[in-house]
C-alpha cells in the first residue's frame, strides 16, 4: 500500500514515521528535542530523525510518495518559513526548502494543530461533521477549525491559534507578549511555572482549573463561529483524563448560550489520541496529493 512520509514538530519531541492511506502507522521514531541546540542544532536532529525512517522503510522496499509535516507555528504558507513560539532556535527557519532538499520528495506542511484538524476530521472523532474545533493542550495550547468542510487557513496560514484567545484579563505573561492567554494559563508549561511541578503530578484542583479555562476559551470560538464541536488532544489533556473535560464541558455550557435549539455545545477527547499529529500530518499530504476525503461529505 502507497505511504507518505509523516513529521510532526513539536515543542518537546520531534516524531517521523510513514502513514498510509488507512491511516495505519509504521516505521514510527522520535527523538526528544534538545533545546540548547541552535537553528542548525535542531534541523541536524530533525535529518537524523528522517534519516532512521526512510532508512527503514527503503530496507523493506517501501518508498514514500511524499512528505507531510505538522509543525509548531507561527509559520508560513507551506511551511516556507517556521517560527515556533516554544522553539526560540528557529526563527523564520526555511523548513519546506530544507526539507525538500533532503528527502527529494513533495513536501506539504500546515500548522500542527490545524494538520490534527484534518486528521479527526480524517478517521478521528470529528469524522462526519462538516463544523469543528479540534486543539492541543500538551507544551502549548493549538488549534484548528473546520467551517463548511474546510480548514481555514487565515491570511498567514495561522488561523485557530486557541491558545492566545484571553481567558483570564490582567493574568500572567504569555511568551507571544499578551497577558492571559489560554496558553499562559492552561498549558503544560504554564502548569509547570504556576505550580511547580510538571502536569503529570499535577493536583485535582489544578486539573479542575485548566478545564475551566479550556472550556471558556473554546467557548469564545463557539460563540464566535457557531461551532458545537470541540476535539483535544495533547499529553496534558488526555493525560488529566475525564476530570479535566468534565470540567471543561461544565465551563462550556455555562458560557457557550448562543447555539440554536439543536446544537449542543461538546468537548470531547481527540478520537486519534497519542497517533492525532502524525495521522494529521500524513493527511496534510494526502490531501496535497488529492488522495484525502473530503471533508464537506
Amino acid at each position: 500500500m502507497d505511504t507518505v512520509l509523516a513529521v510532526d514538530l513539536g515543542a518537546t519531541k520531534f516524531a517521523a514515521a510513514l502513514v498510509d492511506e488507512t491511516g495505519a502507522i509504521s516505521r514510527r521514531h522520535l527523538v526528544k528535542v534538545d533545546h540548547d541546540a541552535d537553528a542548525e542544532g535542531l534541523w541536524a536532529q530533525l535529518v537524523d530523525l528522517v534519516d532512521d525512517v526512510r532508512g527503514a522503510a527503503i530496507e523493506a522496499g517501501e518508498h514514500p510518495l511524499a512528505v507531510g509535516i505538522g509543525a509548531a507555528g507561527p509559520i508560513s504558507p507551506n511551511l516556507e518559513r517556521v517560527s515556533p513560539i516554544n522553539l526560540p532556535a528557529w526563527r523564520d527557519f526555511p523548513l519546506h526548502e530544507r526539507m525538500s532538499e533532503l528527502t527529494g520528495l513533495q513536501v506539504n506542511g500546515d500548522g500542527d494543530t490545524k494538520a490534527i484538524a484534518l486528521g479527526e476530521g480524517w478517521l478521528g472523532a470529528a469524522r462526519g461533521h462538516t463544523n469543528f474545533l479540534a486543539m492541543v493542550v500538551s507544551t502549548g495550547i493549538g488549534g484548528g477549525i473546520v467551517l463548511d468542510g474546510r480548514l481555514l487557513d487565515g491570511a498567514s496560514c495561522n488561523a485557530g491559534h486557541i491558545g492566545h484567545v484571553i481567558v483570564v484579563p490582567d493574568g500572567r505573561t504569555c511568551t507571544c507578549g499578551a497577558t492571559g492567554c489560554l496558553e499562559a494559563e492552561a498549558s503544560g508549561w504554564a502548569i509547570q511555572e504556576i505550580t511547580g511541578l510538571p502536569p503529570v503530578d499535577a493536583t485535582p484542583a489544578v486539573i479542575e482549573r485548566t478545564g475551566r479555562l479550556v472550556g471558556r476559551g473554546v467557548a469564545s470560538v463557539m460563540n464566535l463561529l457557531e461551532v458545537d464541536l470541540a476535539v483535544v488532544a495533547g499529553s496534558v489533556a488526555l493525560g488529566f483524563g475525564q476530570p479535566f473535560f468534565d470540567a471543561a464541558q461544565a465551563e462550556l455550557e455555562s458560557n457557550c448560550r448562543l447555539g440554536s435549539a439543536t446544537m449542543k455545545p461538546t468537548i470531547i477527547p481527540a478520537g486519534l489520541g497519542g497517533e492525532a499529529p502524525l495521522v494529521g500530518a500524513a493527511a496534510v499530504a494526502w490531501r496535497a496529493l488529492g488522495r484525502l476525503p473530503d471533508l464537506a461529505g
